[in-house]
Formats: structure tokens, sequence, C-alpha cells
């Protein structure tokens, strides 16, 4: 098991449940603007937000941001430790720092002494596209070289007496990712940040990620997870619970059961699991919903499911607890019935924006404290 570590209010590591982190894209000078999306982050399930540091400037405003959340974030340093000092004043809840651009022991230490008197730890985060020169095979980038550029790194902070360490080791390939995360966590106990990074868009991002992320989670490696996709991060955090909630090792939201369809379906299936997926995004108390579009497997899983929907011949029929609830709702109706008995059982009106978010946030607070696995 790997040792445990404290990021504001949340454990990483030592058994605790996967936490799912995400990073703001907004530019990190613009408060408004950043607050406002660790807000829909935060609502979407993200625990811990981490914010780039680029400048003395974006440092500073840390601060700001740091009075209008309450997510714990990350200040994500590259290139100048003395960001990092400045960052930890703003009242960062952790640092990253990449041992490819901050190189030099010292400052490194520095950086260590700091973080240790403001009870804050590190991210040690190798990146395969700006890994140190030293730590490459002839210019190739293996696994054990990665293993060893956040080794080396590790060793400088621990040589300073700073032990609350988390390490990852990130590429955009799935094998180079998986393999030195093994390799990682047969030799060190410290927690591990899973992403593969620079992913790809959309779909081809989503299948990357969900490989070597599963792979490794399978495995019980793993202690906190950031799905790297371009746009907006919300997406990351929603894929991120998918994986998780794929491997049962949290549960947060719905999961879905849709039908793949075929020549039997006599129902719009796709449509329908759009509608009601986002009616419900709100929701943040674990629920399985089915939407189904034929007998075969349809009554099987209508019965198996918290809520669904059993689709006929241009119109279907509503389970609730796996009992029929609404037989024959002609199909223009089905999506908002289902809607309306998830919201009675769960206790939801139709809320406004600002409602869907303080709703979100209270699930979301006790959805943290939820059991998850890890080995």
């Amino acid at each position: 098991m790997s040792r445990s570590v404290r990021v504001g209010d949340v454990t990483i590591g030592g058994g605790a449940p996967v936490a799912v982190q995400s990073m703001t894209n907004s530019d990190p000078t613009d408060v408004t603007a950043t607050v406002s999306q660790i807000r829909r982050m935060q609502a979407a399930g993200c625990e811990i937000v981490r914010v780039a540091v680029p400048s003395t400037d974006a440092a500073r405003a840390l601060s700001a941001v740091k009075a209008e959340v309450t997510v714990p974030l990350v200040a994500d340093i590259h290139y100048d430790h003395r960001l990092a000092l400045l960052a930890l004043k703003s009242g960062a809840d952790k640092l990253r720092l990449n041992p490819g651009n901050i190189r030099d022991p010292n400052n490194i230490q520095k950086v260590a002494r700091a973080a240790q008197e403001h009870d804050v730890p590190i991210r040690v985060g190798v990146n395969a596209g700006s890994v140190d020169p030293r730590f490459t095979s002839g210019g190739e980038v293996t696994a054990a070289g990665l293993v060893d550029a956040a080794l080396w790194q590790a060793e400088v902070l621990e040589n300073a007496g700073f032990t609350d360490i988390v390490v990852s080791i990130k590429a955009h390939e799935v094998p180079l990712t998986v393999e030195a995360n093994r390799l990682l966590a047969d030799q060190a106990d410290y927690p591990l940040h899973l992403g593969i990074t620079e992913s790809g868009p959309k779909l081809s991002g989503v299948v990357r990620s969900s490989v070597g992320l599963g792979l490794l989670l399978a495995e019980g490696i793993g202690d906190t997870v950031r799905v790297s996709l371009p746009g907006d991060p919300v997406a990351e955090v929603e894929a991120a619970w998918e994986i998780l909630r794929s491997l049962e090792l949290r549960q947060r939201g719905i999961a879905y059961v849709v039908c793949p369809t075929c020549g039997r379906t006599g129902v719009d299936i796709a449509g329908l699991a759009e509608h009601v997926r986002q009616e419900l995004s709100d929701v943040a108390v674990p629920l399985r919903v089915a939407i189904m579009g034929c007998p075969v497997n349809g009554l099987g899983e209508a019965e198996r499911a918290d809520f669904a929907i059993l689709g006929g011949r241009g119109q279907g029929t509503i389970y609730v607890r796996g009992q029929v609830s609404q037989p024959k709702v002609p199909e223009s109706h089905l999506a908002d019935l289902l809607v309306e008995e998830v919201r009675r059982e769960v206790g939801l009106a139709q809320h406004t924006d600002a409602d869907r978010q303080h709703t979100n946030c209270q699930a979301n607070t006790h959805s943290a404290t939820q059991g998850g696995a890890h080995a």
C-alpha cells in the first residue's frame, strides 16, 4: 500500500478512494474566469484542481482564487522554483514540480523546506516530453529512465527531510506509461498520480486514457487520476468518473446501461439516452439507469436497474426498481417521464443553474467519503 498524503481536505494514497482531479485552462491571472471554471469542475465531481503558474502575476492571483473556492488547489510549476515559493505564500495546497526543467538540487531543496513550513505536499511530475536528457538512453525515452528521473527528484526532496511526496509518470504512449508506473510501484511507496498525457482529441483521448488508466487501476496501481483532454476540463472530470465507475472503484452519479441497437429496435435509443443524460446531469447520487430497445436483453437489464426504459415499437415501458411503473408510454414521452421518476425518487425538483451547482457540490463532498479500492 502507498503512503498517505493530504492535499487540503483530500487524502491521496494509504487506501483512500482514488481521487479525481483536473486542471484549469483559463488565464490564471483572470480570477473571475478561473473561479467560474473551478466551480463547474467541482460540481462535476472534481476533488483536486491544478492551476498553471507560469508567472509571478499568476502566482499572486492564486490567493484571490483560493479565497473563492473550497476545492484544494495545486500550483503547477515549471522552470522557475521561485514561482513555487510565491505559490506557497498564496495558499497553494500542493505543488507540482517537473524534474525535467527544475534540476538544481539546491533550488529543489529550498522549495522542499518552504513546503514543509506550509505543510504542503509536492508532486514530482515526470512527462516523457520534457524528461531530463540525463535519464534518456541515447535520446530514447524508456520506462526505466522515466522512473529514474522521478526517483532522483524524490531523493533530493527526501534528503531535505521532506516526505509528503506524490509521483506521476506520464507519456502519450499507453505501454510506456503502464510499464513505467508498474516499475515505480515496485520500487517505492509514493502515492501515484496517473494520467496519459497529450492523449488526443475527444474520442481518441478518452479511449487512450481509459485503456492506460484502466490497466493500472485494475492492478491496484494509482491513487489519483487526471484524464488529459483538450477543451473544457469538465469533460476530463466526467471521463475520470466513468473510468472509476466502470472498475467499481468509486460510485458517483448515474451509470447508464444503453442498448447498442439493432434491427429489432423500435424507438430512438440514442436520442432517449442523450435526453435523459442531459436532464439528469446534476444527479450525484449513485444510480443505474437502463435504456433498452427490445426484450432480448432489455427485460433483464430493466429488472436489474434502478430505473429503466424498455422500448417497443413507437412506445415503451418505464421500470422503477425492477417493477413496471408506467406501461405503454408513447415514445415522445418516455424520456421526460423517466426523468420525473428519477427526480421523484432522489428528492430533486427542477433546479435553477445555481441550485444545481450547490446540490452537486454537497453531493460531491459526500461522495468523497464513499469507499474505493486500492491494493
